[in-house]
C-alpha cells in the first residue's frame, strides 16, 4: 500500500509526564538522578564486592551478579534520557536511537526474566534435592545457564525491532512514555501490518515472561511444600531464609507488571500520568532496591559486609589511638 500521509520521521519526542508543570521539572529530574545514582552505585558495589570477596563466589551469588549487571544496564538505558528531558530540556531522540533503546529495554527485561528462572532453579535443587546440589549446581553450570539467559532473547528482540522497522509511520513522532518501547512506537505506525507486528511481539513477550514465570511458580510452590512438611520449626525458618531474597526479588519484578496488566484487562483505567509513572516505577524501582535486598536479606553477604565494616572500624580506632 502507498501511504500518502506517511512521513519520514527522523526524530522522536519523549513526552515523559504530560501533566507535569514546568516548576516541578527540577525536583523530578533530581529525583530520577538520585534513583539512577542508587542503581549505579548499589549494583556496582554488589558486583565489586562479590568479585573481590572469594568466599562469596558461589552459584547463588553469581546469579546475583548477573541480576546486578542487568539492573545496572537497564537503568543506564532508560533513565539518562528522561533525566536530560527535565534537566536540560532535551526531549529529542533520533529515530534509530529510539529503536536501539526499544531493543535494549525489551532485551534486558527478557534476560532478567530468564535469570530469575536460573535463580529459582538454584533454590529448587538446593532445597528439594539437596544431595544432588553440589553435583548439579556448580559455578561453571551457573555461568553457562546465565550465559544462555543473556543469549536466548537476542534473536527474538532483534526480530521484533527489524519487523517494527518495516512499518510506515504516519501519525506522530511523540513517544507517550518516559522511554521508547514497542507499544509507544507501534502506536505511531499505520497500515495493515501493524496488528500483525503487535500480535507477534505479544506472543514473544509472553514466551519470555510466562515461560520463566511458570517454572518459577512451580519451584517456589515445591519449596513451600517441602518447608511445610518439616517437623522442626527452626529448620523451616532456616530453609525459608535461604530463599527469602530470591522471593522478594522475583515479586518485585513480576507483581507490579501483573497488577498493571490485570487492571487494564478488567477495565480499571489509570490517568495517563499515573500509567506512565507506574511503568517507570516497576521498570527501575527494583533495580534500585535489589542491592539492598542482597545486602540485608542474604546471610552470607550481610555477615561478610558486617565483618569488613567491623575490621575497618577497629583499624581506624587503632590508628587514632597511635
Amino acid at each position: 500500500m502507498i501511504y500518502t500521509n506517511a512521513t519520514q520521521i527522523k526524530d522522536f519526542f519523549i513526552l515523559g509526564f504530560p501533566g507535569l508543570l514546568p516548576q516541578y521539572y527540577g525536583p523530578v529530574s533530581a529525583t530520577l538522578f538520585v534513583m539512577y545514582l542508587a542503581i549505579a552505585l548499589g549494583n556496582t558495589f554488589i558486583l565489586t564486592f562479590i568479585f573481590y570477596e572469594k568466599s562469596l563466589q558461589k552459584p547463588t551469588y553469581l546469579v546475583f551478579c548477573h541480576l546486578a549487571l542487568n539492573d545496572l544496564a537497564f537503568g543506564t538505558v532508560t533513565l539518562p534520557k528522561i533525566i536530560s528531558k527535565y534537566w536540560l530540556d532535551n526531549s529529542i531522540i533520533s529515530f534509530y536511537g529510539c529503536f536501539a533503546q526499544m531493543f535494549f529495554v525489551h532485551y534486558l527485561g527478557a534476560a532478567h526474566s530468564f535469570i530469575l528462572l536460573v535463580m529459582a532453579l538454584d533454590r529448587f535443587i538446593a532445597i528439594c534435592i539437596p544431595l544432588r546440589y553440589p553435583v548439579l549446581i556448580t559455578n561453571k553450570a551457573i555461568l553457562l545457564l546465565c550465559a544462555l539467559a543473556w543469549f536466548m532473547p537476542v534473536s527474538l528482540m532483534l526480530s521484533i525491532v527489524l519487523h517494527t522497522l518495516t512499518l510506515p509511520f504516519c501519525k506522530s513522532n511523540v513517544i507517550v512514555q518516559c522511554y521508547c518501547d514497542h507499544i509507544s512506537i507501534t502506536s505511531q505506525a499505520c497500515g495493515e501490518d501493524v496488528q500483525t507486528v503487535q500480535v507477534a511481539t505479544l506472543c514473544m513477550a509472553m514466551f519470555c515472561l510466562l515461560l520463566p514465570l511458570a517454572f518459577i511458580l512451580f519451584s517456589y510452590f515445591s519449596i513451600i511444600v517441602i518447608i511445610l512438611k518439616m517437623s522442626n520449626a527452626e529448620g523451616r525458618y532456616k530453609t525459608l531464609a535461604t530463599c527469602t531474597p530470591q522471593i522478594f526479588i522475583t515479586c518485585l519484578f513480576y507483581l507490579p507488571r501483573c497488577f498493571v496488566y490485570v487492571a487494564n484487562t478488567v477495565g480499571f483505567s489509570f490517568s495517563l500520568d499515573v500509567r506512565i509513572l507506574l511503568v517507570l516505577l516497576y521498570s527501575v524501582f527494583p533495580a534500585a532496591v535489589n542491592p539492598v535486598i542482597y545486602c540485608f536479606k542474604t546471610k552470607d553477604i550481610k555477615e561478610t559486609l558486617m565483618n569488613k565494616l567491623r575490621k575497618t572500624k577497629i583499624g581506624v580506632q587503632i590508628k587514632l589511638s597511635h
